[in-house]
């Protein structure tokens, strides 16, 4: 997957960071608790949103059981429709598509919509050794491009900044793009906003490609939907001459009726609005435009493949599960090492990339399975379960060894009564040695506790002692 976040640590070690960072967990807690609080209530005003929510996960659950032919259907419609369909297996090849169609318009500058599958594959980076230069719309995405970051939330990506580091980042970095913000420019949200807006002017207008993803494409009409909440993305897509969409093979849905369903559940569970405000579909090359559409794998067939694994695949990047994460709350994005933080991303990630970096096998593990995800997600995926799913793979595939080795040994002693009696002998009478922190690779669990002391008898002794007594 994306080669943005080579070399960052296993979870533990980015989080510990993070949690030092004051002004981090407070940007954090300030807008996660704003977002879920204004969700919690257009929620409560659906009163058949459990029928909705489970509507939606049956709709995904059909799509992925019969996802070869939803997808040879959505490409004939595109293809009726005047479109070309072009199949990525992976990163490399979804970029290499792209750089190819870009060359062809001979055009060294394109505009973006905000798109999760584009930054998952690098896509800015690989058009920027191709001498392409891509231009971000999302407001949030201009901020982490123009603060030279990286995304740290599915809906808000900029949501680890606050208003005065966004003024400062404007002020440096549209001067060093040529232009300027106001001299007078004050961290004010609409200054700001009108700061991106004059600044983006110009692109719009003059692009003649543009790139987007897609919240949802109907395999019935070949109809792509973006929904977005600035009217950036309208521009981008109807503005340039030719459009490329890079998009998930899982983004899916039969027919219409089934998008209705989906349109009541995304905007209420993602931005806590009862509709979204900009909602675009086009099908096929509209008003003559150039449309391509890049059907991108990276790794989704692989996920397809696990039955449990699969559900991970049913994500609409509503990104509501990150808002009620108390590890998410106090980590922040990155310490997830991806495009695709909290708790979707413990379990997306690792299965698009594998298991087999330290981090990738660490992801699992940074959740404290309270199932707050689980209640607030909009097609009903049983994270808690798929975590444990995947927990149980690293463990099989010979990762934490102390672990499994104490396991084993704890399982041998509570299988055996004498050997149990013994050992709960022999910790009673040394329990003054006890140690306040454990040795080793067990140190950890002593980081933020003590070892308890055994206590001077077990019950066994104990109630053996009492019967003697009568």
């Amino acid at each position: 997957m994306s080669s943005t976040f080579v070399g960052m640590p296993p979870f533990p070690k980015a989080a510990s960071r993070a949690v030092g960072d004051a002004q981090l967990r407070h940007n954090l807690r300030k807008a996660t608790h704003t977002i879920r609080d204004k969700r919690a209530a257009v929620v409560a005003e659906q009163p058949d949103w459990a029928a909705l929510r489970a509507a939606g996960a049956a709709v995904k659950t059909r799509v992925l059981r019969h996802l070869d032919g939803y997808l040879e259907q959505l490409e004939a419609a595109v293809e009726r429709a005047g479109g070309h369909v072009h199949w990525a297996a992976d990163a490399a090849e979804a970029n290499r598509i792209v750089i190819d169609l870009v060359r062809a318009t001979g055009e060294t500058e394109v505009v973006k919509v905000k798109s999760m599958a584009t930054q998952e594959i690098d896509l800015n980076e690989a058009l920027a050794e191709a001498g392409i230069t891509a231009y971000e719309t999302d407001l949030a995405e201009l901020i982490v491009q123009l603060g030279d970051d990286r995304p740290s939330h599915i809906l808000v990506p900029a949501i680890h900044r606050n208003r005065a580091e966004i003024r400062e980042i404007f002020r440096v970095a549209m001067a060093a793009w040529g232009r300027p913000a106001p001299d007078d420019l004050t961290d004010d949200p609409r200054a700001l906003a009108e700061a991106a807006r004059l600044h983006l002017r110009e692109r719009f207008l003059t692009a003649k490609v543009g790139i987007s993803g897609a919240n949802f494409a109907v395999a019935e009409t070949g109809t792509l939907v973006v929904l977005e909440s600035e009217g950036n993305g309208r521009m981008c897509l109807t503005l340039p001459e030719t459009l490329i969409s890079v998009v998930g093979i899982e983004k899916l849905v039969p027919t219409w009726r089934d998008l209705e369903v989906f349109m009541q559940l995304l905007p209420r569970s993602s931005t806590g609005e009862r509709m979204n405000p900009y909602t675009s579909m086009w099908t096929g090359a509209a008003e003559g435009q150039d449309f391509h559409l890049v059907l991108l794998d990276n790794g989704r067939t692989k996920v397809l493949a696990d039955g449990v694994g699969r559900q991970a695949l049913r994500c609409i990047r509503c990104s509501a599960c990150l808002n009620v994460c108390p590890v998410y709350e106090r980590t922040g994005g990155h310490a997830y090492g991806s495009v695709y933080p909290g708790p979707i991303g413990a379990i997306l990630t690792p299965q698009l990339r594998g298991l087999g970096s330290e981090l990738d096998a660490s992801l699992p593990y940074a959740s404290t399975l309270c199932g707050a995800c689980y209640d607030v997600c909009p097609v009903a995926i049983n994270i808690p379960e798929v975590l444990l799913h995947l927990r149980a793979k690293v463990g099989a595939s010979g990762a934490h060894k102390v672990e499994k080795l104490t396991m084993r040994a704890a399982r041998r002693v509570l299988s055996s009564p004498a050997l149990l009696a013994a050992s709960q002998r022999t910790a009673g009478r040394f329990r003054r040695l006890t140690p306040r922190r454990l040795p080793g690779p067990l140190a950890a669990w002593t980081d933020t506790r003590d070892v308890p002391a055994p206590p001077p008898q077990s019950f066994r002794e104990w109630w053996a002692s009492r019967e003697e007594q009568k």
